[in-house]
């Protein structure tokens, strides 16, 4: 009674560490900001409910924040309207319709190894083929064009890119962006680019695809922008042409989103976005902790994230990432393995910075015993001495 398609996709392993730990567990594993939305759209949320603004509206959402979104936009390309915006239920079902909408059974669909959990599963929703390409942590994490081009074939249609990068941190050079834009224009390809983290980096910017190629479809959020992950609202930039399409998809996944949540997002652009910005400060902060500690963990590799709320470390010994995701749950610390988000994240784990500093501290201590055991394990069994510690 089931149909096939299901058996095709699993829950994510984000989902299953989550919901397996104890509650004292410490949660390294989430991908969410531990901050409150900004009091000015918390207002906005509830005046939106107490005034009545608690039924459907539009399917391509209020017109007053497509216009806003559109706004944000014209700085990679002036002409961005509201005809080129439309808001979705997060960055997870604008990823769907988008899928949806670009791909037809038996097409192949290149996307990031290791990369977000969704990009694959959604594409053999779709009936399309999900065709792997690498990211490698000596490049940190930013992919070889010749790794793209060599996967192409007649029955590639789309480049799945994502940056930052969940899980790796990595941001885009501009010169990498250019060369997939090339590649796309080349091929006749469309680039489905995951934006979602483009307001948390630390060292430069984050550079868009928006206005660089009329084949990008841009992915993203208000989830990480206000600390507001519950209030599932998103939206996606593409050509009128693409984003009719995407939003007939859209609309027969869920008619409309949700009105208040608009309402209060609205409210939030009209600001400066200090908040967003001093969320940023904090997670750079949170970053740097991380990677001081990092430097007395034996056994553990981690190349610096330049944006988003993770570090991708890889660890050397014995044992698959899922053993010792759950070797770690056990311990009260809760992870991501590496293999949730591909087969180049074997050996590596997925751990978010967005908790408390106090809980950071807590959580890596945790992982330190752990990988201590580990690694002194490894030595007496070599005969070798204690094991040097690995930045």
């Amino acid at each position: 009674m089931v149909a096939r398609r299901v058996g095709e996709v699993e829950i994510s392993g984000i989902r299953r560490m989550f919901e397996a730990a104890r509650p004292s567990s410490i949660n390294l594993g989430l991908g969410e900001p531990d901050f409150n939305p900004p009091a000015d759209v918390v207002r906005a949320y509830t005046e939106a409910v107490q005034n009545g603004a608690n039924h459907y509206g539009p399917t391509a959402g209020l017109a007053e924040l497509r216009d806003r979104v559109a706004e944000l936009y014209r700085d990679r390309l002036a002409s961005t309207g509201r005809e080129n915006v439309v808001i979705t239920s997060g960055g997870t079902e604008a990823l769907m319709a988008t899928a949806f909408a670009l791909y037809d059974p038996g097409d192949e669909v290149l996307v990031p190894d290791p990369g977000f959990v969704l990009y694959a599963p959604h594409a053999r929703l779709a009936g399309a083929h999900p065709i792997p390409y690498p990211l490698e942590e000596d490049d940190g994490f930013v992919p070889r064009i010749e790794e793209i081009e060599s996967r192409i074939t007649p029955r590639t249609t789309a480049i799945v890119v994502n940056s930052p990068s969940n899980p790796t941190g990595g941001v885009f050079p501009r010169a990498t962006i250019e060369a997939i834009v090339q590649i796309a224009e080349r091929h006749d390809l469309a680039i489905v680019s995951d934006e979602v983290y483009d307001r948390i980096t630390y060292e430069t910017p984050a550079t868009s695809f928006w206005g660089r190629s009329s084949r990008a479809v841009i992915i993203n959020s208000f989830s990480k922008t206000f600390a507001a992950t519950g209030w599932r609202l998103g939206f996606v930039v593409a050509s009128p042409e693409l984003l009719s399409a995407i939003g007939k998809i859209h609309y027969h996944i869920m008619a409309c989103p949700s009105t208040p949540a608009q309402r209060a997002v609205l409210k939030g652009l009209e600001s400066d976005l200090s908040a967003t910005r001093r969320m940023a400060r904090e997670f750079r902060a949170r970053r740097d902790l991380v990677m001081r500690e990092f430097e007395t963990i034996p056994g553990m590799h981690c190349t610096t994230p330049r944006g988003a709320f993770y570090v991708f470390p890889r660890f050397d010994w014995e044992e698959t990432s899922s053993q010792a995701a759950m070797g770690l749950l056990d311990a009260g610390l809760i992870t991501t393995p590496g293999d949730a988000f591909g087969s180049r994240g074997q050996r590596h784990l997925r751990i978010s910075f967005a908790a408390s500093r106090e809980n950071l501290v807590r959580g890596l201590a945790i992982l330190r015993r752990y990988a201590e055991r580990r690694t002194s394990r490894r030595s007496a069994g070599r005969g070798e001495g204690p094991a040097s510690t690995s930045r």
